[in-house]
Protein backbone atom coordinates (compact mmCIF):
# COMPACT_ATOMS: atom_id res chain seq x y z
CA UNK A 1 0.00 0.00 0.00
CA UNK A 2 1.41 3.38 -1.48
CA UNK A 3 1.17 6.12 1.46
CA UNK A 4 -1.21 9.14 0.88
CA UNK A 5 0.57 12.15 -0.58
CA UNK A 6 -0.45 14.87 2.07
CA UNK A 7 1.87 17.80 0.52
CA UNK A 8 -1.38 19.86 -0.50
CA UNK A 9 -3.01 19.97 2.92
CA UNK A 10 0.87 21.16 4.36
CA UNK A 11 0.95 23.71 2.07
CA UNK A 12 -2.84 25.05 3.06
CA UNK A 13 -2.17 24.83 6.49
CA UNK A 14 -2.61 27.88 8.93
CA UNK A 15 -1.91 28.14 12.64
CA UNK A 16 -5.37 30.37 12.63
CA UNK A 17 -8.62 29.43 10.78
CA UNK A 18 -8.75 33.13 10.52
CA UNK A 19 -5.66 33.31 7.87
CA UNK A 20 -7.74 31.49 5.44
CA UNK A 21 -10.24 33.70 5.27
CA UNK A 22 -10.37 35.18 1.99
CA UNK A 23 -7.79 32.93 0.63
CA UNK A 24 -10.47 30.93 -1.82
CA UNK A 25 -9.76 28.92 -5.14
CA UNK A 26 -9.83 31.22 -8.65
CA UNK A 27 -11.47 28.94 -11.44
CA UNK A 28 -11.19 29.50 -14.76
CA UNK A 29 -15.26 29.82 -16.00
CA UNK A 30 -14.35 30.96 -19.27
CA UNK A 31 -16.63 28.55 -21.14
CA UNK A 32 -19.39 30.20 -19.53
CA UNK A 33 -18.85 33.63 -21.45
CA UNK A 34 -21.14 34.26 -24.33
CA UNK A 35 -17.40 35.92 -26.36
CA UNK A 36 -14.75 33.35 -26.84
CA UNK A 37 -12.48 36.34 -26.09
CA UNK A 38 -13.43 36.81 -22.51
CA UNK A 39 -11.42 35.17 -19.63
CA UNK A 40 -13.83 34.66 -16.77
CA UNK A 41 -12.99 33.86 -13.54
CA UNK A 42 -14.99 32.73 -10.39
CA UNK A 43 -13.93 32.96 -6.62
CA UNK A 44 -15.34 30.40 -4.65
CA UNK A 45 -16.34 32.15 -1.79
CA UNK A 46 -18.13 29.16 -0.38
CA UNK A 47 -14.87 27.46 0.27
CA UNK A 48 -14.22 30.00 3.18
CA UNK A 49 -13.86 28.41 6.59
CA UNK A 50 -17.69 29.27 7.55
CA UNK A 51 -18.95 28.85 4.18
CA UNK A 52 -19.55 32.39 2.57
CA UNK A 53 -18.60 35.56 1.55
CA UNK A 54 -19.83 36.99 4.77
CA UNK A 55 -16.80 35.38 6.41
CA UNK A 56 -14.62 38.07 4.79
CA UNK A 57 -16.67 41.29 6.11
CA UNK A 58 -17.56 39.32 9.86
CA UNK A 59 -13.47 38.93 10.16
CA UNK A 60 -13.29 42.60 8.76
CA UNK A 61 -15.51 44.10 10.81
CA UNK A 62 -14.00 42.25 13.78
CA UNK A 63 -10.26 43.38 13.17
CA UNK A 64 -11.44 46.77 12.97
CA UNK A 65 -13.65 46.73 15.87
CA UNK A 66 -9.90 45.88 17.58
CA UNK A 67 -7.81 48.06 15.72
CA UNK A 68 -9.98 51.40 16.47
CA UNK A 69 -10.66 49.82 20.34
CA UNK A 70 -14.27 49.14 19.97
CA UNK A 71 -13.97 46.12 20.52
CA UNK A 72 -11.61 44.20 23.55
CA UNK A 73 -11.06 40.24 24.30
CA UNK A 74 -13.66 39.65 26.14
CA UNK A 75 -15.99 42.13 25.52
CA UNK A 76 -19.52 40.75 24.40
CA UNK A 77 -20.85 41.32 20.79
CA UNK A 78 -24.76 42.01 19.56
CA UNK A 79 -25.88 42.02 16.63
CA UNK A 80 -28.95 41.43 14.61
CA UNK A 81 -28.79 38.64 11.82
CA UNK A 82 -30.66 36.44 10.45
CA UNK A 83 -28.12 35.08 8.12
CA UNK A 84 -24.43 34.18 7.24
CA UNK A 85 -23.34 37.19 8.29
CA UNK A 86 -24.18 36.43 12.21
CA UNK A 87 -23.09 32.98 11.32
CA UNK A 88 -19.19 34.34 10.58
CA UNK A 89 -19.20 36.63 13.03
CA UNK A 90 -20.09 34.09 15.87
CA UNK A 91 -17.28 31.24 14.63
CA UNK A 92 -14.74 34.19 14.44
CA UNK A 93 -16.27 35.71 17.95
CA UNK A 94 -15.59 32.02 19.40
CA UNK A 95 -11.81 32.11 18.04
CA UNK A 96 -11.04 36.08 19.40
CA UNK A 97 -12.74 34.88 22.99
CA UNK A 98 -15.50 37.27 22.73
CA UNK A 99 -19.28 35.93 23.69
CA UNK A 100 -21.70 36.93 20.80
CA UNK A 101 -25.69 37.62 20.84
CA UNK A 102 -27.32 37.03 17.87
CA UNK A 103 -30.54 39.12 18.08
CA UNK A 104 -32.95 37.42 14.76
CA UNK A 105 -36.74 36.40 13.85
CA UNK A 106 -38.49 33.44 15.14
CA UNK A 107 -39.08 33.03 11.67
CA UNK A 108 -35.41 31.71 11.15
CA UNK A 109 -34.60 28.24 10.35
CA UNK A 110 -33.76 25.86 13.15
CA UNK A 111 -30.80 24.78 11.53
CA UNK A 112 -28.96 28.34 11.21
CA UNK A 113 -30.05 28.62 15.12
CA UNK A 114 -28.42 25.20 15.60
CA UNK A 115 -25.19 26.76 14.03
CA UNK A 116 -24.93 29.68 16.05
CA UNK A 117 -25.20 27.37 19.36
CA UNK A 118 -22.86 25.67 17.86
CA UNK A 119 -20.40 28.80 17.63
CA UNK A 120 -21.48 29.60 21.49
CA UNK A 121 -23.49 32.37 20.49
CA UNK A 122 -26.56 33.31 22.69
CA UNK A 123 -29.63 33.62 20.36
CA UNK A 124 -32.70 35.89 21.29
CA UNK A 125 -35.76 35.44 19.10
CA UNK A 126 -37.58 38.30 18.46
CA UNK A 127 -41.42 38.27 16.44
CA UNK A 128 -41.48 36.80 13.37
CA UNK A 129 -43.64 39.16 11.98
CA UNK A 130 -41.50 42.31 12.93
CA UNK A 131 -38.49 40.55 10.80
CA UNK A 132 -35.28 41.79 10.25
CA UNK A 133 -36.26 45.22 11.45
CA UNK A 134 -37.71 43.56 14.79
CA UNK A 135 -34.15 42.11 15.89
CA UNK A 136 -32.48 45.15 14.27
CA UNK A 137 -34.75 47.60 17.01
CA UNK A 138 -34.08 44.95 19.87
CA UNK A 139 -30.55 45.17 19.21
CA UNK A 140 -30.97 48.97 19.37
CA UNK A 141 -32.77 48.45 22.59
CA UNK A 142 -30.42 46.36 23.91
CA UNK A 143 -27.31 48.25 23.29
CA UNK A 144 -28.45 51.25 24.88
CA UNK A 145 -29.50 49.84 28.18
Amino acid sequence: MTPANTTHLVERSSSSVLELIGNTPLVEVSQLSPSPDVRLFAKLESQNPFGSVKDRIANAMIKRAYATGRLVKGQRILEPSSGNTGIALAAIARITGNPITILMPESVSIERRQMLEVFGAEIILTPGAEGSNGAVRRAEALAAE
